[in-house]
């Protein structure tokens, strides 16, 4: 299979923002990132040695997921 599935559906072109990511570092250091992209970015810039784990941080509950 290539490409998205014909079931496949976008909702909205609205950011999507319901989780914050913790970066964890080798040495327990830990940085907040509030999207993805930042996080990632971070994450493949960085030396391995210095990076342990991401942890996914549910936001606090708003008037929506979305901005």
């Amino acid at each position: 299979m290539t490409g998205l599935p014909e079931f496949f559906e976008q909702t909205s072109n609205e950011p999507y923002d319901r989780h914050r990511y913790k970066l964890i570092g080798a040495n327990k250091n830990e940085l907040i990132f509030d999207s993805w992209e930042q996080v990632q970015s971070y994450w493949f810039q960085a030396p391995k040695q210095f990076l342990s784990h991401i942890e996914v941080l549910d936001k606090k509950k708003s008037n929506g997921g979305f901005k």
